[in-house]
């Protein structure tokens, strides 16, 4: 297990004073760092083709960016060269430790962790993020720049697939060393070179915009036959003018939209799906036979074993006033408001055993979830 340490500030004075505010470098954030994979390992996974992976060159100034699945890397030269491959941690359960220590951020909020190994001079080029990052050093050595967000910048595309900018003023260069970490909150330029072949791993944040929540919103009154309420004006007045849309006309649709977010329990069951619905393929573990809710009984009565959660499942819960919306990857399961424990386990825990599960075995809306969780794979037994 990693041990996060930020500076001597504890994790409410680093997000007082640095969370979306301003970047920081941390040094030794990890002691006695060790990968969790190599440099082979991570070749391995990008190709496969459910694996999102890419590969940046930059040879001569001139860009290019490949993406995987890869037959051979002849393209990962020894020099000027990265492959980046992305929701690493739905696949390796051991990189996917690397996730823990930063989960005093809601969990609704981390995105995945992406691993690049990059040779002597590898990077992607000067650019920004429109999410907070972590970028922890593994083995080797990168030299990193970073600056803050207010600042003039310009966008050049020099490769049609790398949104890079031109050259800032950095508050932060310099070269990390295996522990080491970087903040880097939302805006904020950055660009990190290797000096020497280099592991890097960088934990991302969810950022969704209000173009991504409004047409995935739009696409849940659709597919629920919600939203059918028709403009109506039995009220009108003659006017005036029959070509200006009235300022009372105007407030009148803003009310018929706004009605639709604001219906409290409709939004939040929009929102869980929206929220915990994973954005990159995950590797499940469907039982070769499903289990009945007497079995996983069962096996909450035994000792010693233990459910994993498999990696990049997101999991969040929302108290409403007559029940407990609980949202496991896109899907909506309601449980009695006094079984809030038992979603706390499943939405905060990537293990639990089966001491932790006994008090809840006579909860039968409970067992029935997670006798469902189980038989769709989000939930193994090792």
């Amino acid at each position: 297990m990693y041990e996060l340490t930020i500076n001597g500030l504890s994790k409410q004075q680093f997000l007082d004073q640095y969370w979306q505010k301003k970047p920081l470098l941390i040094k030794k954030g990890f002691n006695d760092f060790i990968d969790p994979l190599s440099a082979e390992e991570l070749a391995g996974l990008a190709m496969e083709e459910c694996v999102e992976s890419r590969i940046v060159t930059n040879h001569q100034e001139k860009w290019q960016a490949h993406h995987g699945p890869f037959e051979d890397f002849s393209l990962l030269t020894d020099h000027h060269a990265t492959l980046l491959v992305q929701a690493v941690d739905h696949w390796h359960p051991e990189a996917a430790e690397l996730l823990a220590p930063f989960r005093f951020i809601p969990n609704w909020r981390i995105d995945d962790l992406m691993i690049s190994y990059s040779t002597p001079g590898g990077g992607v080029g000067p650019h920004l993020d429109q999410y907070d990052v972590f970028i922890i050093q593994g083995a080797g050595k990168r030299h990193w720049r970073v600056g803050v967000a207010e600042q003039t910048l310009n966008e050049v595309i020099p490769c049609k697939d790398l949104l890079q900018i031109t050259q800032f003023e950095a508050v932060i260069d310099t070269v990390l060393e295996p522990g080491d970490i970087l903040y880097i909150p939302p805006g904020c330029p950055h660009e990190g070179y290797a000096t020497e072949n280099a592991l890097n791993y960088s934990v991302g944040f969810r950022a969704p915009n209000q173009i991504d929540m409004l047409s995935s919103f739009s696409d849940y009154l659709i597919d629920n036959e919600l939203g059918k309420q028709r403009y109506s004006d039995p009220d009108l007045l003659l006017t005036e003018s029959i070509g200006e849309l009235t300022q009372a006309e105007f407030t009148r649709i803003q009310s018929l939209l706004m009605s639709q977010i604001q219906h409290t329990e409709q939004l939040q069951n929009w929102l869980g799906q929206f929220l915990s619905t994973a954005k990159h393929d995950m590797d499940l573990a469907a039982p070769d036979e499903p289990y009945t809710v007497e079995e996983i009984k069962e096996l909450c009565q035994a000792d010693d074993i233990v459910l994993y959660r498999v990696g990049g499942l997101r999991a969040i819960y929302q108290l409403q006033p007559d029940t407990l919306l609980l949202s496991i990857n896109g899907t909506n399961y309601n449980l009695p408001l006094n079984q809030l424990d038992d979603a706390k386990l499943l939405t905060e825990q990537t293990q639990i055993t089966s001491d932790q599960l006994k008090s809840s075995i006579n909860n039968q809306i409970f067992m029935q979830t997670l006798t469902t969780l189980i038989n769709e794979g989000y939930w193994y037994i090792e």
